[in-house]
């Protein structure tokens, strides 16, 4: 399933403006908790997206019935993670300086390993968060980034780009970890709706609503009475918890 969601049209508002932005982190470390690590930076939008794409997929097996004309009824295999593209216009014609540049600089880093993740030899990409005002994106990676400069200098420097960004959703352990070493592995992630409580997402993940105190720990959650609707929380594999 795909949905584009397009910004607002220019209607005067007496609201101020708020302006998107990623919040680059470092990626949890094997052995922690499955929780973005320190903040690394903050790439803020001087002009926020015209439209952001969501995009979510399901697996479904048929299995075929023995004379039967038709196939069976679809069966749940799973979900992809999701994943969100956005566009970036950047514009530096006010200075001719080169912000630009260095902007196109700080997406294209986000594609690489952090350089803490390096150190034991298995290099994993850092952790971003899109936000825009209320809106809130989940736990991501930058799959790739492209940009087209369409304005120059005299001298040849660009000042003008539009950036596409894909960030896909984090799932699974991060890369390298051992799944039985007691991490508290982030298997899933769940945007809170209404009605939603730990109690019911450990339930529907483990069967035992008992275990909420996981996923509270997992997401650093002091008060389980108080959560934020549209916010994103990680559920533990109950496989981790059992190890743990």
């Amino acid at each position: 399933m795909t949905v584009t969601f397009t910004s607002a049209g220019s209607a005067t508002t007496s609201k101020k403006m708020e302006h998107a932005s990623i919040t680059v982190h470092e990626p949890p470390k094997p052995g922690g908790l499955q929780k973005p690590g320190a903040q690394l930076d903050v790439i803020k939008f001087t002009f926020n997206p015209k439209e952001l794409t969501l995009a979510k997929n399901a697996k479904w097996q048929r299995q075929a019935q023995p004379n039967a004309a038709k196939a069976g009824v679809p069966e749940f295999k799973g979900a992809e993670p999701a994943k969100l593209s956005l566009e970036i216009f950047l514009d530096s014609t006010d200075t001719m300086g080169d912000a630009t540049i260095k902007t196109v600089e700080q997406l294209f880093n986000l594609t690489v390993p952090t350089k803490d993740s390096r150190k034991d030899g298995k290099g994993t990409p850092p952790w971003v968060i899109f936000q825009w005002g209320t809106t809130k994106g989940f736990p991501s990676f930058v799959s790739s980034v492209s940009a087209k400069y369409t304005l120059f200098t005299p001298g040849g420097m660009p000042v003008r780009a539009v950036c596409t960004v894909n960030l896909e959703e984090v799932s699974g352990e991060p890369g390298g970890q051992n799944p039985t070493s007691g991490a508290l592995a982030a298997r899933d992630a769940h945007t809170l709706t209404a009605g939603d409580s730990l109690q019911s997402l450990a339930y529907q993940a483990y069967g035992n609503p008992e275990l909420w105190r996981y996923i509270a720990e997992a997401n650093d959650i002091d008060d389980p009475m108080r959560l934020r609707l549209g916010s994103t929380v990680l559920v533990p594999a109950l496989e981790e918890i059992q190890h743990g």
